[in-house]
């Protein structure tokens, strides 16, 4: 589904977190994101990205996962309050939650995530710390839509930094957020004009298919 230019993209977020990436596609949308969020979503009460929502006058919504009994049951309630609003898009973030089979399908190629690594290498959690540890040169970000496998599904667009001899995790951590901050809105907004599509397993941009296009922060240019 593409937004029709006086008719912004309806967003929904989900969060666990400070929701950093909430913040920049907020700010991303004041400058003129053809989008819209219509509600925030967290399963951790006290996520502070619920806090940014309110603030900026968007419905926040908590869905605590310890009150369902299993995995598919907290999923059954979670996907019948999205979809009562109505959206175009998901987008993961920073939502720690694997999600069951069926919720990943029903959105499938209109929901997104961003992971501090450049996939496939290092899915799942501490990828920080894990590229100190194998000595990596370079550490990264990626968006990609979201499939069954976890942070498995076709990358979109990564962004790139060196790592230093002198880093530690949380510099890492800092580094690769200012790189999410900038990725994210861009992927969202290839969305919202109708140029990005997810065909089968293939990412399709203007009708092309991509293979995990780099962003250069220094240029804006992606390539």
């Amino acid at each position: 589904m593409s937004a029709i230019a006086h008719q912004p993209l309806p967003v929904v977020v989900l969060i666990s977190g400070s929701g950093s990436n909430l913040q920049a596609i907020i700010d991303a949308i004041g400058a003129g994101l053809p989008a819209e969020i219509r509600a925030v979503f967290s399963n951790e009460p006290q996520a502070y990205g619920l806090t940014r929502a309110r603030e900026a006058g968007i419905p926040a919504e908590i869905i605590d996962h310890r009150d369902y009994a299993d995995r598919e049951s907290f999923d059954r309630v979670l996907m019948a309050r999205i979809d009562h609003y109505q959206p175009a898009l998901i987008v993961l973030a920073g939502f720690m939650r694997i999600l069951s089979e069926d919720f990943v399908n029903h959105y499938r190629g209109r929901m997104l995530n961003i992971h501090p690594s450049l996939l496939p290498r290092y899915q799942g959690l501490n990828t920080h710390q894990r590229v100190l540890d194998a000595g990596d040169a370079t550490h990264g970000v990626s968006v990609h839509f979201v499939t069954p496998e976890l942070d498995g599904g076709p990358v979109i667009l990564q962004a790139e930094i060196p790592v230093h001899a002198d880093d530690d995790a949380g510099q890492l951590a800092d580094r690769i957020h200012q790189q999410e901050h900038l990725i994210y809105p861009l992927v969202i907004r290839w969305f919202a004009e109708g140029r990005l599509q997810l065909d089968d397993d293939t990412v399709r941009l203007d009708g092309k298919p991509v293979e995990s296009l780099r962003y250069n922060s220094d240029t804006g240019d992606t390539g």
